[in-house]
């Protein structure tokens, strides 16, 4: 038995080293933190959170959520790419965007990274734009925006944004309160960087 304490003692040991040495001594947590929430893509995050004038973080937040930064996603419901955007959504915001695509073409390209990071942050863009909080904008972007409209005209939600509680549908609730503490966690990680 006490072999077995002095062997587990020194795997501990053994690990904890490995760790500092991996990681270094400083910061550990935070390195930890940003294989758990990366900035992959960042050359188009990027360039599209500044031209459609959204915090990079988050857009990361929600492609977290979205696709988990799994390029090739495709969502039950047929949402797509890193951004989850279904077909008609991404036509109209290829059409907002001026884009001199044919619907089919937008379909076709809707996988690629960088149109669908363009395509996803612009729409998110028209979405803070609407509702004028992030809280909506999300809420929109999940449930749709007839969904939002009707829930605020109704008064189930404020339009202020204030209530996300009150969302009433499951998995909309938990997607919205889920991108808002990734938002914060990549505030954290990434500005204090």
């Amino acid at each position: 038995m006490k072999k077995l304490k002095i062997f587990m003692i020194v795997l501990i040991i053994l690990f904890v080293i490995s760790l500092v040495a991996l990681f270094g001594p400083f910061n550990l947590m935070d390195k930890i933190m940003m294989k758990i929430y990366p900035r992959e893509y960042s050359n188009f995050v990027e360039v599209y959170s500044v031209e459609f004038q959204v915090d990079e973080n988050l857009v990361y937040a929600l492609i977290k959520a979205e696709s988990n930064f799994n390029a090739n996603a495709v969502s039950g419901k047929s949402a797509k790419g890193l951004m989850q955007l279904v077909d008609d959504t991404a036509i109209d915001v290829a059409k907002n965007l001026s884009l001199n695509l044919t619907n089919e073409e937008v379909i076709e390209n809707i996988l690629d990274v960088d149109f669908n990071i363009k395509l996803g942050t612009k729409y998110l863009s028209i979405l803070l734009n609407r509702y004028e909080n992030i809280n909506l904008a999300l809420t929109a972007y999940n449930a749709g925006i007839g969904t939002v409209d009707n829930w605020i005209q109704k008064g189930v939600i404020k339009s202020d944004g204030s209530d996300v509680e009150n969302i009433p549908y499951k998995e909309t609730n938990q997607y919205v309160r889920k991108i808002l503490r990734d938002y914060k966690i990549y505030q954290n990680l990434y500005e204090e960087a």
